[in-house]
């Protein structure tokens, strides 16, 4: 049975795990919401955030994001290759209603996928 959790494993820690997908990424995104993907050698994909209070002011509209974002990554993790995504929201991201914020994600999701 497969198992939808989200541990501690599954999520970028430290600062050296972040520089690591910056050095050489794979990105893929929309004018609101970037995603930087860098292949790990773990056997499954980790999930970081980088957003910033000068993108998206408000700590209840980041907080919303990485929340859905965190909920979409966790029911996708079994299909996603083995990769380390840093997730970086910009200034459109607070205008998306969830549903098309969440439509968008499976999308982005589904580029990494191919």
């Amino acid at each position: 049975m497969v198992k939808l959790a989200f541990p501690r494993e599954l999520r970028l820690l430290t600062p050296a795990s972040f520089a690591f997908v910056f050095q050489q990424p794979k990105q893929v995104g929309t004018s609101q919401i970037m995603f930087f993907g860098r292949m790990n050698e773990l056997g499954h994909p980790r999930i970081g955030f980088a957003i910033a209070k000068k993108q998206i002011k408000r700590a209840h509209e980041r907080n919303r994001i990485r929340r859905l974002t965190r909920e979409s990554f966790r029911l996708r993790q079994h299909q996603l290759p083995s990769m380390d995504f840093v997730v970086l929201a910009k200034k459109g991201a607070v205008e998306l209603d969830n549903l098309v914020l969440a439509k968008m994600l499976e999308k982005l999701w589904h580029r990494y996928c191919r």
